[in-house]
């Protein structure tokens, strides 16, 4: 190794997602020299997301809607969401900084649309761009005003290049350099155990066409790759035989600090069955940058971690909208949970309760009116999915029918269907709380029965991504350690660390706390002083 720095910067970034461009751009505003390293093109999982933001209290966006949203009704939602991820005052720092944060978003040129949804779906069509976006209008949250909070990015499709964008065009003008095709490998330390720096190999100094061609498979393995595992399997070994040939390690200098933001670990399979093994196949939600090198890297500096073995699992039931009164039943023929609730907390049920086996129950009538309402409703890969489980449904004349044919118990679909009809009939609440507005009484046959279960499904499968990942000082953004102090020069922003959505998922949460977190670790990378350097600590680390 050598003992000189090849680059020195204030401040480096380790990845270039949402979080890392949040990072960069507060910590450029502070008056730092920002230098981020980027494994790939930049994006990450951000760039592949559906582009929402969860925020409210009365954002601009919500009074241009229409839309009457307080702080206080905000905060009692996530209250009950967010659990002790974050602690009260952290939570209520997000929630009260909510609108200004749209408002950084958009003097950075994010487009954001206030046209409502007007139907209950997992993620609204090209027409709407504010939703309910995760369980506010569900039975267990009914004591809370409810208020569309998904800011979804203005864009046509899954709308998160619309996010990244323009955040890293808006950096590019304002001097942020990037180094992509830079694998950050190693954080180098001091004597002291400060991070003054990072050990990366990179692509800067190959041919031309070699940076081309690893971009163009880079892209190509992140999406359509992270639909078709076998191919982005294919490109990563590709990907991994370039860095060998034509890459050169090099160290990078921190004058301030490091902040990482490297993404999760859903794209390493061994850190997903050593955290949480019962979470297996499905859709993983993250590119092949999404492996836990950052986490790992911050742990070989002393970091401690949480909650990693909670990986949010998403099942989602609608659209269509009318399926929010079909019946999600287990093997056992019983209640699942209430089907308004959001996909996060459906899927999470399913596999940790219910051995992630799932069908919805619909009569004729209702499962013609969701035919229906699919083409005006659904994105195009909503359409897909709905249509390939209508097409594998299983149907039958009668109850006990049509539970023999799927193998769950008769008489426990039964007595599910008759305890729900008996709970509308009388005015009763829902045997699972689901609101009376959303209730359908199963009627007449034929019965149909859609295979919801949690497997590794292309035409129905279950995205997944890691919510765990470094603790952090909640005032700073400060890497903690083992001993429960902070790391000198080390900060971790989005799904590297900890944060908001660490306990329960809703969409939006993660980008919004990418944002939050990323922005609080910018500006404090900015402001951190590192020990000056001397010979022989370079020499050493």
């Amino acid at each position: 190794m050598g003992h000189d720095w090849d680059l020195t910067t204030d401040v480096v970034v380790v990845g270039y997602g949402a979080a890392g461009a949040a990072a960069a751009l507060e910590a450029t505003a502070a008056g730092a020299q920002v230098l981020v390293l980027e494994r790939f093109a930049g994006g990450g999982a951000s760039a592949l997301s559906g582009g929402v933001i969860y925020a409210g209290g009365g954002t601009s966006v919500q009074q241009a809607a229409g839309v009457d949203d307080t702080p206080a009704a905000m905060l009692a939602y996530l209250e009950r969401e967010v659990g002790d991820a974050v602690t009260p005052e952290t939570l209520r720092r997000f929630v009260d900084e909510s609108p200004a944060m749209i408002e950084w978003l958009q003097g950075h040129g994010v487009p954001f649309g206030a046209s409502l949804c007007p139907y209950k779906t997992s993620y609204p069509n090209d027409h709407f761009y504010l939703y309910y976006s995760g369980s506010e209008v569900s039975g267990a949250f009914r004591d809370i005003p409810a208020a569309q909070r998904g800011h979804r990015v203005k864009g046509r499709g899954t709308s998160g290049k619309k996010l990244i964008g323009p955040l890293a065009a808006s950096a590019s003008r304002l001097g942020v350099r990037v180094e992509t095709m830079t694998r950050v490998t190693r954080l180098v330390t001091d004597s002291t155990g400060a991070v003054i720096g990072v050990e990366c190999h990179t692509l800067r100094a190959a041919p031309g066409r070699i940076r081309d061609r690893y971009t163009r498979m880079s892209k190509v393995a992140a999406k359509p790759g992270i639909y078709y595992p076998r191919l982005r399997r294919a490109l990563e070994r590709r990907l991994a035989r370039m860095e060998r040939r034509y890459g050169t390690t090099i160290r990078v200098r921190a004058r301030r600090a490091v902040v990482v933001s490297a993404g999760g670990f859903i794209a390493n399979r061994d850190m997903v069955r050593r955290y949480a093994p019962q979470y297996r196949g499905g859709l993983l939600l993250g590119t092949t940058g999404d492996d836990g090198s950052g986490i790992v890297m911050a742990q070989q500096a002393g970091a401690a971690v949480g909650r990693m073995d909670n990986i949010s699992a998403w099942r989602f039931l609608q659209p269509p909208s009318a399926l929010t009164g079909a019946l999600l039943v287990d093997a056992g023929g019983r209640r699942v949970i209430d089907e308004t609730r959001y996909g996060a907390a459906v899927g999470h049920t399913l596999i940790n309760e219910h051995e992630g086996k799932g069908w919805l129950l619909a009569d004729d009538a209702l499962m013609r009116t969701a035919i229906g309402q699919i083409g005006k409703q659904g994105t195009w890969f909503q359409r897909g999915q709905f249509e390939a489980m209508r097409r594998t449904a299983i149907r039958g004349g009668t109850i006990e029918e049509v539970a023999a044919k799927a193998k769950i118990d008769a008489p426990g679909l039964r007595a599910t269907v008759e305890a729900h009809n008996s709970a509308i009939d009388s005015g009763a609440p829902d045997p699972v709380g689901k609101p009376a507005e959303f209730t359908t009484r199963v009627r007449t046959g034929p019965f149909w029965l859609l295979d919801v279960s949690v497997t590794p499904s292309l035409t129905n499968p279950c995205a997944m991504l890691t919510l765990g990942g470094v603790l952090v000082n909640e005032r700073s953004g400060a890497v903690k350690s083992t001993e429960g102090g902070d790391i000198p020069g080390l900060f971790a922003a989005g799904r590297t660390a900890i944060g908001l959505c660490s306990q329960s998922y809703v969409s939006g949460l993660s980008l919004s706390d990418c944002i939050f977190s990323g922005r609080r670790a910018g500006r404090s990378a900015a402001a951190e002083r590192v020990p000056a350097l001397d010979r022989a600590t370079a020499e050493g680390n």
